[in-house]
């Protein structure tokens, strides 16, 4: 049996996976009652192990738990971390952590998976636990612990219980709460009004005013970036929804398999946006500002650090790019005279009228983001740690530091949150991109209610481009620019939270990679003009139908209906 925790004092130590069936305590699919006899049993074992339920330690004995978590450029070492060590001083568990970029991690988790040399859990990464969980078992089900040993899951978290349910009814994984206000409408450009002021140009509101001002600026500025991206498509999805509602994808916990950019009719018809005529006249005015050399050619291969490099440039070379938060690109910190050119710009209005973000009304709840593996011997430990992270100061303490009065103030007198409430928490150490480890930052498991995530104090006339003011800043261009624009009765919206069987899931697996892959080349070449948007467009729906997008559409209405 392999195990999360190396145990000292005769307890047992980690091993390697036997290649046949792990003898966990975890029954295959179906077998209930097996599944609680050894289950039963573990608990039994881990009895003398565990101290009780929401106290600290959680552990009598040293433990040692392999964890995978999701990497990001400005964190130094996770093993080394200040809060890392604050959470293992607490716990009495020692982190061994494995850090891999987002981008890289779907390939790491599957190689992992598939070699057997994989760690006790996955935390704030996404494995496939449908393919791992409920089709072929090497994720425990959790259904049967969280009770017992999450008091503050159960206290805080308990009514999401019945969403993180898969198909067969089991929960597999714990979620990541974050009702970012901000990240509801979370399709923005940001845009360089500083750059718009030297010009005397105001914030473009149509197709036609953001292709003057594109023209404007090169004219003025020959070597200037109008629109930079990352190789994700995201200034494309946000163009298009001058046309068509275009979601990001993909986008949350909502939307992780759609990559086909499937929207709902007002009649919850399943459709792929990519295939309607809209969509091809927003590719016309895509191909209309790259011929006039808004679009900067590095976007179809440009990584995230490639546009961060892009947008530091001396001389502010980018007038708008698109992602969730300009502090994702811009230190706030240490960049904050570049911080403050830069605005959000609300949504523009199309040649038809059409005017609209996506409203992503689930992009609260991200599942599966603390999944326990069958190499883990005592997954009530795995439990117990993670239970920690599920109250309201663990976000602020996760995310900026542990130390009251130097990283924050907990109920500070007198103060007011952003929403209007008494303030839950004044932040003292802001967010930044630069190199640190002191912190988890946005790594961390997230239990961010909205009242969490707007009780940050935020007076009056607080600066909203101070580097602590980030929330009110986000909550502001939001309520103010995007809101407005979400879809209203009557117009398409985007997929609900969806849960697929495996044998759903198969179908169309391959499907989704091949007609993900072919509509972001083809929306590619139909810009740059290798292919014709007129002549070519029939042949390009035809291949998608041909390579299973109509698969897709019928998988996703089964379960929509369902």
């Amino acid at each position: 049996v392999a195990c999360c925790a190396t145990l000292l004092a005769g307890l047992s130590a980690c091993g390697t996976k036997d290649s046949g069936t792990a003898d966990t305590g975890k029954a295959t699919a179906g077998d209930t009652g097996k599944e609680s006899a050894a289950a039963d049993n573990a608990a039994e074992e881990a009895s003398g192990l565990l101290t009780e339920p929401g106290t600290y330690p959680i552990v009598t004995e040293p433990v040692t738990l392999k964890i995978m978590i999701m990497s990001k450029p400005y964190i130094e070492d996770y093993n080394t971390n200040d809060f890392t060590k604050y959470i293992e001083d607490l716990t009495g568990i020692d982190l061994e952590i494995e850090a891999v970029s987002y981008e890289d991690s779907q390939e790491k988790i599957n190689l992992a998976m598939s070699g057997g040399d994989y760690p006790d859990v996955f935390m704030t990464l996404e494995p496939d636990v449908v393919k791992y969980g409920v089709k072929e078992g090497m994720l425990l089900p959790l259904d049967g612990m969280i009770e017992a040993n999450m008091p503050n899951f159960m206290a805080n978290a308990s009514d999401k219980l019945n969403s993180i349910r898969q198909s067969d009814g089991k929960i597999y994984g714990l979620p990541s709460i974050n009702e970012a206000y901000h990240v509801l409408y979370g399709n923005k450009m940001w845009m360089n009004s500083f750059k718009l002021n030297e010009m005397g140009a105001k914030a473009p509101t149509t197709t036609q005013e953001l292709y003057d001002v594109c023209k404007a600026y090169l004219e003025k500025y020959p070597d200037g970036v109008c629109i930079a991206d990352m190789n994700t498509g995201a200034g494309i999805n946000w163009l298009m929804n001058a046309f068509i509602l275009t979601p990001d994808d993909p986008h949350g916990s909502h939307d992780k398999t759609n990559s086909a950019k499937c929207i709902v009719t007002a009649d919850n018809k399943v459709i792929s946006a990519a295939t309607q005529p809209e969509f091809r006249e927003g590719l016309k005015y895509i191909k209309s500002l790259y011929d006039l050399g808004a679009f900067y050619e590095g976007n179809f291969s440009n990584t995230e650090d490639g546009l961060r490099s892009l947008i530091n440039q001396e001389g502010e070379p980018v007038l708008f790019f698109p992602y969730l938060y300009s502090a994702k690109f811009i230190d706030s910190t240490a960049s904050n005279e570049l911080y403050r050119h830069y605005e959000a710009l609300a949504p523009i209005e199309g040649p038809a009228g059409v005017r609209v973000t996506p409203y992503y009304y689930n992009d609260g709840l991200y599942e599966n983001r603390f999944v326990i593996t069958d190499k883990c011997e005592y997954p009530e430990v795995a439990l117990r740690f993670i239970d920690w992270f599920y109250q309201e100061k663990s976000y602020v303490m996760a995310q900026y530091g542990t130390e009251e009065g130097v990283d924050f103030v907990w109920e500070p007198e007198g103060e007011v949150g952003i929403n209007g409430k008494p303030a839950m928490y004044t932040l003292l150490n802001g967010y930044t991109t630069d190199v640190q480890n002191h912190d988890w930052q946005v790594t961390s498991l997230f239990y961010g209610t909205s009242d969490v995530r707007l009780g940050e104090s935020a007076a009056a006339d607080l600066d909203k481009y101070d580097p602590t003011a980030l929330e009110k800043f986000l909550y502001e261009e939001t309520k103010e620019k995007m809101e407005p624009y979400a879809p209203k009765d009557g117009d398409y919206n985007i997929l609900p939270l969806m849960h697929l069987t495996a044998e759903e899931q198969d179908e169309i697996a391959v499907p989704l990679v091949e007609v993900s892959n072919y509509i972001k080349e083809s929306q590619v070449a139909f810009i740059t003009g290798k292919k014709d948007i007129d002549k070519d467009w029939d042949a390009y729906v035809s291949e998608l139908e041909g390579l299973g997008l109509q698969q897709i559409l019928d998988v996703y209405q089964k379960v929509i209906d369902r």
